[in-house]
């Protein structure tokens, strides 16, 4: 029997890099004009990080994350997000005491064991920003409005913007209880899950899957109905500029999003192309996360892409193709190969893409491998041309071909963009 992937892991091919290459790059580009700097994190850290920063009641803490005991009897896990690990690198670099205004971006894989489906598997990939020390709800919007130039560039036009405000210390113990007594009223409705969870964090309901839970919830007090003044004024300041700035919005007093540290404005990225799993991208301001992992009262804004999710909406509108054009060289005889070799190798030192088949297969063979390797030009190259110090060059796309000196031939490639 062969070996396969585990569940919910998968492999990303060649023909698919170029995507998730340019998602990548593009993400570095424009997160930079706006300041943010890469920050890398380790893939395993303390459990405690998580059920500290997440929340004992969110499901990830309870049901989706990768924990064992390492060796030396310490509790351990696979990151399952990754403003946590930041937060951590924060504080413990001292960043925090040096300069705690900073802009951070990271990009990497992240571990859930949740169901798969589309878009989503239990090793994802998330691009994430993390802004730390700037209180202003202006952040707010120019961070969304920066995410939502962000999935413009890679041509996502149809994603919508939902946002809401969870209010704060303040404002959000009378909301919570407004919401525990229709709970509580109703709670025969819900799932065993939100049944156990309403006394200790109701909103957690607001996340449920469960359809009953879902409608029930449709129902129920709206937090817009309790902000105080100050988070009121605030999310209408975050509204206001989303508008000057250009970037469309609906408010929707369901997101909460799937973690305990988010306060004041939160938000989703929605498509109506990936079934009920519907959020590409979320986030909001965590003011108070930074003091609970240890550090001082900073405020902190950010958000995380799915990649996967991201990946799979880009799929219905483009096509994959190479990173850049490429070059195969079509060599007949030994003789021809050796020369191919060479010339291969001076392509490359100029930024030519080159292959070559080292076997001196027919050339109908080589021109299918060529075809199927999608190469823009193919290089012909025999004991006719070496006589002539010559090479035959087809544009694979138009069919057309012309003979190019042996020495010509980087010049005549690179006036072609290759």
């Amino acid at each position: 029997m062969s070996i396969r992937t585990l569940r919910g892991m998968r492999d990303i091919l060649p023909d698919e890099i170029p995507l998730w290459q340019e998602v990548e790059a593009k993400a570095r580009e424009l997160f930079s004009l706006y300041g943010y700097e890469e920050i890398r994190t380790p893939l395993l850290e303390e459990l405690s990080l998580f059920s500290r920063s997440l929340g004992d009641t969110t499901n990830v803490v309870e049901k989706e994350m990768y924990s064992f005991q390492d060796k030396g009897e310490k509790m351990i896990a696979l990151r399952p997000e990754g403003t946590a690990s930041v937060v951590r690198a924060y504080i413990e670099g001292g960043q925090v005491v040096r300069e705690p205004v900073v802009r951070y971006y990271y990009i990497g894989p992240m571990y859930r064991r949740e169901r798969p489906q589309q878009g989503r598997f239990r090793e994802f990939h998330q691009i994430g920003v993390e802004a730390f020390g700037i209180a202003s709800p202006l952040l707010d919007a120019e961070v969304i409005h920066m995410l939502d130039l962000y999935l413009k560039s890679l041509g996502l036009l149809d994603l919508e913007t939902e946002i809401n405000s969870l209010g704060c210390p303040i404002c959000r113990p009378k909301y919570h209880k407004a919401f525990h007594d229709f709970l509580l009223q109703n709670q025969a409705v819900l799932c065993e899950d939100c049944k156990r969870r309403m006394d200790k964090n109701p909103l957690r309901v607001l996340d449920c899957k469960e359809e009953d839970c879902r409608k029930l919830t449709e129902e129920a007090p709206s937090i817009q109905d309790h902000l105080c003044e100050v988070c009121e004024k605030d999310f209408d300041l975050v509204l206001e500029t989303l508008g000057h700035l250009g970037s469309a919005y609906k408010v929707n007093p369901r997101i909460v999003r799937g973690l305990d540290y988010y306060i004041k404005t939160t938000f989703e990225m929605t498509s109506t192309q990936l079934g009920s799993q519907c959020a590409v991208a979320g986030g909001g301001r965590y003011d108070g996360l930074v003091r609970l992992m240890g550090g001082p009262n900073i405020p902190g804004f950010g958000f995380a892409i799915g990649q996967e999710r991201l990946i799979e909406l880009m799929k219905t509108g483009c096509t994959v193709q190479a990173s850049k054009k490429s070059v195969f060289i079509a060599a007949l005889g030994e003789r021809a190969v050796r020369e191919g070799i060479q010339l291969a190798e001076k392509l490359r030192k100029e930024g030519l893409r080159a292959d070559i088949d080292y076997e001196g297969k027919s050339l109908k063979a080589q021109m299918r491998f060529a075809d199927r390797s999608k190469a823009h030009y193919v290089v012909i190259l025999g004991d006719d041309e070496l006589k002539k110090k010559a090479v035959v060059i087809r544009d694979m796309t138009s069919q057309n071909q012309e003979e190019v000196a042996l020495n010509k031939v980087i010049d005549y490639l690179k006036e072609r963009k290759v």
